[in-house]
Protein backbone atom coordinates (compact mmCIF):
# COMPACT_ATOMS: atom_id res chain seq x y z
CA UNK A 1 0.00 0.00 0.00
CA UNK A 2 1.53 3.67 -1.07
CA UNK A 3 -0.93 5.27 0.87
CA UNK A 4 -3.20 8.37 -0.37
CA UNK A 5 -1.49 10.68 -2.64
CA UNK A 6 -2.63 14.39 -4.11
CA UNK A 7 -2.35 16.93 -6.74
CA UNK A 8 -2.91 20.61 -7.47
CA UNK A 9 -4.61 20.68 -11.14
CA UNK A 10 -6.07 24.40 -12.55
CA UNK A 11 -9.75 24.70 -13.46
CA UNK A 12 -12.36 27.57 -14.19
CA UNK A 13 -13.07 28.07 -11.00
CA UNK A 14 -9.23 28.30 -9.34
CA UNK A 15 -6.50 25.84 -8.84
CA UNK A 16 -8.56 22.31 -7.02
CA UNK A 17 -6.49 19.24 -5.90
CA UNK A 18 -7.89 15.63 -5.96
CA UNK A 19 -6.54 13.16 -3.86
CA UNK A 20 -6.22 9.27 -4.43
CA UNK A 21 -5.04 5.84 -3.13
CA UNK A 22 -5.18 1.70 -4.28
CA UNK A 23 -8.83 1.77 -4.93
CA UNK A 24 -9.57 4.84 -6.45
CA UNK A 25 -10.15 8.84 -5.99
CA UNK A 26 -10.81 9.72 -1.73
CA UNK A 27 -10.80 13.23 -2.00
CA UNK A 28 -11.55 16.42 -4.00
CA UNK A 29 -10.95 19.80 -2.36
CA UNK A 30 -12.33 22.18 -4.31
CA UNK A 31 -10.08 25.63 -4.90
CA UNK A 32 -9.51 27.93 -1.53
CA UNK A 33 -8.67 30.64 -4.43
CA UNK A 34 -4.74 29.46 -4.75
CA UNK A 35 -2.73 26.17 -5.67
CA UNK A 36 -0.89 27.52 -2.06
CA UNK A 37 -3.91 27.26 -0.17
CA UNK A 38 -5.46 24.01 -1.79
CA UNK A 39 -2.22 22.92 -1.12
CA UNK A 40 -2.06 23.36 2.73
CA UNK A 41 -5.99 22.70 3.17
CA UNK A 42 -5.69 19.17 1.68
CA UNK A 43 -2.43 18.71 4.04
CA UNK A 44 -4.07 19.69 6.81
CA UNK A 45 -6.77 17.61 6.10
CA UNK A 46 -5.05 14.66 5.48
CA UNK A 47 -1.60 14.69 7.08
CA UNK A 48 -0.32 11.59 5.55
CA UNK A 49 -0.98 12.37 1.83
CA UNK A 50 1.88 13.12 -0.25
CA UNK A 51 1.97 15.15 -3.10
CA UNK A 52 2.84 13.29 -6.66
CA UNK A 53 1.93 12.71 -10.44
CA UNK A 54 -1.38 11.31 -11.34
CA UNK A 55 -1.83 7.68 -12.46
CA UNK A 56 -3.04 7.64 -15.94
CA UNK A 57 -6.65 7.40 -14.23
CA UNK A 58 -6.40 9.81 -11.69
CA UNK A 59 -5.10 11.77 -14.86
CA UNK A 60 -8.12 10.90 -17.15
CA UNK A 61 -10.51 12.13 -13.59
CA UNK A 62 -8.77 15.31 -13.45
CA UNK A 63 -9.30 16.22 -17.08
CA UNK A 64 -13.28 15.27 -17.19
CA UNK A 65 -13.30 17.31 -14.08
CA UNK A 66 -11.57 20.48 -15.97
CA UNK A 67 -14.23 19.70 -18.91
CA UNK A 68 -17.03 20.15 -16.85
CA UNK A 69 -15.74 22.59 -14.66
CA UNK A 70 -15.19 24.52 -18.49
CA UNK A 71 -19.10 23.88 -19.40
CA UNK A 72 -19.00 20.57 -21.17
CA UNK A 73 -21.08 18.34 -19.81
CA UNK A 74 -19.72 15.79 -18.61
CA UNK A 75 -21.46 13.37 -15.88
CA UNK A 76 -17.93 11.97 -14.33
CA UNK A 77 -19.59 8.83 -13.89
CA UNK A 78 -16.83 6.53 -15.09
CA UNK A 79 -14.73 8.27 -12.07
CA UNK A 80 -13.95 5.14 -9.49
CA UNK A 81 -13.97 6.90 -6.42
CA UNK A 82 -13.19 5.22 -2.80
CA UNK A 83 -15.45 5.77 -0.29
CA UNK A 84 -14.29 3.31 2.17
CA UNK A 85 -15.05 4.53 5.78
CA UNK A 86 -18.10 7.01 4.65
CA UNK A 87 -21.40 5.85 6.25
CA UNK A 88 -23.40 4.11 4.19
CA UNK A 89 -26.27 6.57 4.32
CA UNK A 90 -24.10 9.42 2.88
CA UNK A 91 -22.94 6.52 -0.21
CA UNK A 92 -26.75 6.39 -0.60
CA UNK A 93 -27.14 10.09 -1.00
CA UNK A 94 -23.71 10.29 -3.37
CA UNK A 95 -25.53 7.80 -5.54
CA UNK A 96 -28.55 9.79 -5.97
CA UNK A 97 -26.12 12.83 -6.71
CA UNK A 98 -24.04 11.42 -9.27
CA UNK A 99 -27.03 10.59 -11.13
CA UNK A 100 -28.09 14.26 -11.80
CA UNK A 101 -26.92 15.11 -14.80
CA UNK A 102 -24.95 18.35 -15.70
CA UNK A 103 -27.25 21.29 -15.95
CA UNK A 104 -29.76 19.50 -13.57
CA UNK A 105 -30.69 20.32 -10.57
CA UNK A 106 -32.63 18.75 -7.66
CA UNK A 107 -33.66 19.19 -3.73
CA UNK A 108 -32.40 18.10 -0.97
CA UNK A 109 -36.40 16.65 -0.27
CA UNK A 110 -36.24 14.95 -3.41
CA UNK A 111 -32.98 12.83 -2.18
CA UNK A 112 -34.56 12.53 1.28
CA UNK A 113 -37.73 10.63 -0.56
CA UNK A 114 -35.74 8.59 -2.60
CA UNK A 115 -34.09 7.11 0.53
CA UNK A 116 -37.09 6.68 2.56
CA UNK A 117 -38.83 10.16 3.08
CA UNK A 118 -38.77 13.96 3.31
CA UNK A 119 -38.06 13.81 6.76
CA UNK A 120 -34.72 12.87 6.49
CA UNK A 121 -33.89 16.36 4.36
CA UNK A 122 -31.58 17.90 6.91
CA UNK A 123 -29.86 14.17 6.69
CA UNK A 124 -29.08 14.30 3.18
CA UNK A 125 -27.42 18.13 3.92
CA UNK A 126 -25.65 16.86 6.17
CA UNK A 127 -24.49 14.58 4.12
CA UNK A 128 -23.63 16.59 1.41
CA UNK A 129 -21.87 18.97 3.13
CA UNK A 130 -19.41 15.99 4.71
CA UNK A 131 -19.13 15.30 1.11
CA UNK A 132 -15.20 14.36 0.38
CA UNK A 133 -15.28 14.13 -3.47
CA UNK A 134 -17.07 17.29 -4.49
CA UNK A 135 -17.46 17.42 -8.46
CA UNK A 136 -17.43 14.01 -9.00
CA UNK A 137 -20.51 13.72 -6.75
CA UNK A 138 -22.11 16.69 -7.58
CA UNK A 139 -23.11 18.30 -4.43
CA UNK A 140 -23.81 21.49 -6.13
CA UNK A 141 -26.55 20.36 -7.84
CA UNK A 142 -28.50 19.89 -5.09
CA UNK A 143 -30.77 22.54 -3.91
CA UNK A 144 -33.01 23.79 -1.10
CA UNK A 145 -37.21 23.70 -1.12
CA UNK A 146 -38.03 26.07 -4.26
CA UNK A 147 -34.60 25.62 -6.18
CA UNK A 148 -33.29 28.07 -3.67
CA UNK A 149 -29.10 27.34 -3.47
CA UNK A 150 -29.44 26.10 0.15
CA UNK A 151 -25.74 25.97 1.73
CA UNK A 152 -23.08 25.34 0.24
CA UNK A 153 -19.79 24.22 2.56
CA UNK A 154 -17.01 25.10 0.23
CA UNK A 155 -14.51 27.94 -0.02
CA UNK A 156 -17.13 30.71 -1.29
CA UNK A 157 -20.14 29.09 0.13
CA UNK A 158 -23.47 29.69 -1.93
CA UNK A 159 -21.54 32.00 -4.89
CA UNK A 160 -19.00 28.80 -5.50
CA UNK A 161 -22.52 26.58 -5.69
CA UNK A 162 -23.86 29.47 -8.14
CA UNK A 163 -20.55 29.83 -10.05
CA UNK A 164 -20.72 26.16 -11.18
CA UNK A 165 -24.32 25.85 -11.78
CA UNK A 166 -24.14 28.77 -14.13
CA UNK A 167 -20.53 27.06 -16.23
CA UNK A 168 -23.71 23.86 -16.56
CA UNK A 169 -26.25 25.88 -17.48
CA UNK A 170 -28.54 25.23 -14.70
CA UNK A 171 -31.36 27.83 -13.71
CA UNK A 172 -31.52 28.72 -9.79
CA UNK A 173 -34.13 30.75 -8.07
CA UNK A 174 -31.37 32.94 -6.13
CA UNK A 175 -32.38 35.90 -4.64
CA UNK A 176 -29.21 37.92 -2.55
CA UNK A 177 -30.03 38.12 0.98
CA UNK A 178 -27.74 39.91 3.96
CA UNK A 179 -26.22 36.26 4.18
CA UNK A 180 -24.75 35.71 1.02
Amino acid sequence: MTGQRFTIFETAIGPCGVLWGERGISGVQLTMGSEEKTRKRIQQRHADAREAEPTAEVGRAIEAMKELLSGKPNDLNDIELDLEGVPEFNRGVYAIARSIPPGQTTTYGEIAKKLGGVELSRDVGQALGHNPCPIVVPCHRVLAAGNKPGGFSANGGVATKLKMLAIEGAIVNHTPSLFD
